[in-house]
């Protein structure tokens, strides 16, 4: 149990070295937009295939993620890549931001906003 704990760590300070390669200019290019589009889809609330789908649902984010980042990881060059999974580790130990959390629960409050608006509105 311990060591598919240590595996999550990895992978989440992996997903957060692939957001800072993204916005690294050192990063080549075709790296950096993959990258962020494999940062944006692990820390995204929203999932290509539900998890409340049986097994695909939670498959795809077990297959998706770590083949983006392994991916993502070849393109890098080592030395870069080892700097960034450094920051990355920094980064994971600070205090969460109140800010990104005020942001997220606002873009939740407005998509219910509209959602209720649009049925309202047909209804």
């Amino acid at each position: 149990m311990a060591s598919l704990k240590e595996a999550a760590r990895r992978l989440k300070r992996d997903a957060l070295a692939l957001w800072l390669a993204a916005r690294d200019p050192r990063t080549p290019i075709a790296a950096k937009l993959l990258a962020g589009a494999v940062a944006a889809y692990a820390f995204s609330p929203i999932d290509l295939i539900p998890d409340f789908i049986p097994v695909l649902g939670l498959l795809d984010d077990l297959v998706t993620v770590p083949a983006g980042i392994w991916l993502v990881v070849r393109l890098i060059p080592d030395p870069l890549m080892d700097e960034l999974r450094a920051s990355a580790a920094q980064l994971a130990e600070r205090p969460q931001s109140i800010a990104g959390l005020l942001f997220v629960v606002a873009l939740w409050l407005a998509a219910v906003a509209v959602t209720a608006l649009a049925l309202l509105r047909y209804s």
